[in-house]
């Protein structure tokens, strides 16, 4: 195997890898840029997953087709942002700590679900469903020398989605009125609040998205990777999505080049044994590479990186 065949086997599995780590990232940013700590983006997958699954299979029994996939990740957006709810509840209106906040939050989720689970199919986990997302060549582009294998052939289209909504969250966040309010009660609320923004509404507004995100990268994984959905689907994609935030410095694209970082990670775990330097690696220490990365990051660069002045305090109109 030449080098050119290890890139082709490693970077389409680390992009789409990534995928779902770049959309809950994009969601995470929105709520810590509003000032709101969301440790429960683990939970917010995991619902996201559940939903996924579960209303895939619902609709496939109803006789729908492919389209019953891309319903399903667009229920696990609206019921993920309806249960960032809990989160938003507790941490906004009634001020509790939102690391616990967050952590109840990923309790909640896994134990709703598994109960939920048991309580539809009798069992601890569903059925595998029939209409998945697959890989495919993307015409024209894929036929372009040296480039199109890497990038554009054997890739999920969920993969250029999250990718896009990467870019969009940029411009979103850095260029308009509404990123600018966001941005703004996250830094100084107080000076936000006597301009006329509505602190609050804005909360309520990014932890919201961080639970439409994250649903949604919780689908895409349930969609294209696991195909069904148990207690153990998502097993701490969450906590690294939250790693690729901070380790991006809360900058879209930075959450974008850190999700590619631990994709990467993840597919060296998935496809080392077929490449020669890594063959004779135990499967052991490559399974656990992702997570080993995830820490070495966070303990290289969380001093270093600063978060938005007034994340993790709640406000309290009229206080300093």
């Amino acid at each position: 195997m030449d080098f050119m065949q290890i890139l082709a086997l490693v970077i389409p599995a680390a992009i789409y890898a990534a995928a779902p780590l770049i959309l809950t990232g994009l969601g995470g940013l929105f709520s810590e840029r509003s000032g709101v700590v969301n440790i429960g983006l683990e939970g917010l997958m995991v619902i996201g997953a559940f939903t996924g699954i579960v209303v895939t299979l619902t609709l496939e029994g109803m006789g729908f087709g492919g389209s019953s996939v891309w319903l399903a990740m667009l229920a696990a957006v609206m019921i993920g942002a309806a249960f960032s709810l809990f989160h938003a509840v507790a941490s906004i209106t009634f001020r509790a700590d939102q690391i616990v906040s967050g952590v109840a939050l990923n309790f909640l989720a896994v134990g709703l679900s598994v109960f939920l689970i048991r309580l539809m199919y009798g069992k601890g986990q569903t059925d595998y469903i029939r209409n998945r997302i697959y890989r495919f060549d993307v015409p024209v582009l894929s036929d372009i020398p040296i480039i199109g294998p890497l990038f554009f052939s054997n890739v999920y289209i969920t993969s250029y989605i999250a990718i896009l909504f990467a870019i969009v969250v940029y411009f979103v966040v850095f260029y308009t009125p509404f990123g600018l309010r966001l941005r703004s009660v996250g830094e100084h609320p107080m000076a936000a609040d006597t301009m006329g923004i509505n602190v609050v509404r804005m909360r309520y507004i990014g932890v919201m998205l961080s639970g439409a995100f994250a649903g949604l990268g919780g689908a895409v994984f349930a969609v294209t990777v696991s195909g069904n959905f148990s207690g153990t689907t998502i097993v701490g994609q969450g906590f690294m999505a939250l790693a690729a935030l901070i380790f991006g410095k809360w900058n879209p694209l930075g959450v974008l080049g850190a999700a590619l970082f631990f994709g990467l990670a993840q597919a060296l775990s998935i496809t080392g044994a077929q490449i020669p330097l890594l063959a004779n690696v135990p499967s052991v220490f490559l399974l656990t590479a992702p997570y080993v990365l995830t820490i070495l990051a966070l303990a290289g660069f969380v001093g270093r990186a600063e978060g938005p002045k007034a994340i993790g305090k709640p406000y309290v109109k009229g206080s300093r």
